[in-house]
């Protein structure tokens, strides 16, 4: 007999890659009786279908942010012909929880985030200081809100086919060690290494192979970097150009990955490839890089981590202060030839 599940997912690409932890103990808890379905936004689809432990997508139609409370209802009404046994409502908000209180789910699990008591049934009080992870708060929900004592790290799919296909519609050399910059941060300038930065990094790498990833929204960063390069003969800007199922296959054929506390640093860490995270005004000890592959540069200034998406004081020292040479000695100690 099959315990069906509904996850309503997180807004942001880290989250989502994050919540694979979550469907990691679910699986492990239900085993073969478990169907998985996510309810999650359009553009997190080509993900969460590198996610083996996902059985559909059903589109999150609702703009983040938008209450939309008549056609969240009527969502709700929707999905009752599903008949899942339990919903679990990762976003703390209280709009996210109303789709699933009106599919007449079960049990309908959370944290109690803003005041969610009649909403959801299965509900508990987020201990910061006990859960400082999110994937601690994220495997909590599968374990009767308990801290379970082995969380699985994420671990995203690879189409190895797909991977060769945009290889070579991108003319990027298969034989030639790739480094994939991800300079952008949808949080802020606060979490971006400065692009004068990796024009001097890609400068230093000449016997590398640079690809630039991100959304259409960071062409203004990608563009500022490759007109700071000396030498573009061996740099793409992918930015725009891929699918997030695409960033996928080629985060996992980078030699190395050099990105800010970001959702493609997520993506890169469950790919299992090397990873450099640069860190600004953010936290390890949040929401750190998921993989025994990746290494983490933080200064330990006095006003950082402030957790802020721009810098107060407008130095922005957290990140002006690492430079390409503290990135290049970083690479230089994995022997990793590049």
């Amino acid at each position: 007999m099959h315990y069906k599940i509904l996850i309503i997912a997180p807004a942001w690409v880290g989250d989502m890659v994050m919540a694979q932890t979550l469907f990691k103990a679910l699986k492990k808890k239900h085993k073969e009786s478990l169907v998985l379905d996510v309810f999650a936004p359009s553009f997190a689809g080509g993900l969460i279908s590198r996610m083996p432990e996902v059985n559909n997508i059903i589109i999150n139609p609702f703009p983040h942010g938008k209450l939309n409370l008549l056609q969240r209802i009527k969502s709700g009404f929707n999905l009752r012909k599903n008949n899942y046994n339990q919903v679990i409502v990762l976003p703390n908000s209280l709009k996210s929880a109303i789709t699933p209180f009106f599919a007449k789910i079960k049990k309908r699990t959370g944290f109690v985030g803003e005041s969610r008591y009649v909403l959801l049934n299965d509900i508990y009080k987020l201990d910061k200081a006990k859960l400082p992870l999110m994937i601690d708060r994220f495997c909590t929900l599968a374990n009767n809100g308990k801290k379970p004592d082995i969380i699985e790290w994420p671990e995203l799919s690879v189409d190895i086919i797909n991977q060769k296909l945009l290889l070579e519609k991108f003319n990027i050399n298969s034989e030639i060690p790739i480094i994939v910059f991800c300079p952008a941060a949808e949080y802020g300038p606060a979490k971006r290494w400065p692009p004068e930065h990796f024009a001097k990094l890609a400068d230093l790498l000449t016997a590398s192979q640079i690809v630039i990833l991100g959304s259409s929204k960071d062409t203004d960063i990608s563009s500022s970097i490759i007109n700071q390069i000396n030498d573009k003969t061996n740099v793409f800007d992918l930015c725009g150009k891929t699918s997030l199922s695409d960033t996928v296959d080629i985060l996992a054929k980078a030699k190395y990955v050099i990105t800010n506390d970001s959702g493609l640093m997520h993506i890169a860490c469950a790919t299992n490839t090397n990873v450099i995270a640069i860190y600004g005004s953010t936290s390890t000890l949040f929401t750190p890089p998921l993989s025994k592959k990746a290494q983490t540069l933080q200064l330990k200034l006095d006003c950082s981590p402030c957790f802020e998406r721009t810098c107060r004081f407008g130095h922005y020292n957290c990140l002006n202060n690492i430079t390409p040479d503290l990135v290049m000695k970083q690479l230089s100690s994995t022997e990793i030839m590049l």
